[in-house]
C-alpha cells in the first residue's frame, strides 16, 4: 500500500468513526459502495458470526451461499488476521445481551 493509499484508507476509517447511527451507516454505506460490495460484505459479515458459532464450512456455504473460498477468505482473517472481526463480533454479541 502506498503512503497515499494508507492516507486515504485513515481518512475513510475515520470516517465511519464520525457516524453514530445504524441509519447513518446505512446512508454512508448505500452511498459509497455499489450494490455487489455491500453484498459481499454483509455476506462476509454472516460467514463471520457463522463461524464464531462454530458452524461447520458446508453448513456456512448451505445458509449463505458463500463460495468456500470466501468462507476459507474470512476464517483465515478470523484466526490470523489483525483481529477485527474478533472486536468487532464480541462487541455485538455483549450488546446482545
Amino acid at each position: 500500500m502506498t503512503k497515499k493509499s494508507r492516507e486515504d484508507a485513515q481518512k475513510f476509517y475515520e470516517a465511519i468513526l464520525t457516524l453514530q447511527t445504524v441509519e447513518e451507516c446505512e446512508a454512508f454505506f448505500e452511498d459509497i459502495c455499489t450494490y455487489q460490495e455491500m453484498d459481499a460484505i454483509a455476506q462476509r459479515m454472516e460467514v463471520a458470526l457463522l463461524l464464531w458459532d462454530d458452524m461447520r464450512y458446508n453448513d456456512v456455504n448451505k445458509q449463505t451461499g458463500a463460495s468456500t473460498a470466501t468462507i476459507c477468505r474470512v476464517s483465515k482473517a478470523m484466526n490470523y488476521g489483525a483481529g477485527g472481526y474478533k472486536t468487532v463480533i464480541e462487541r455485538m454479541k455483549e450488546n446482545e445481551n
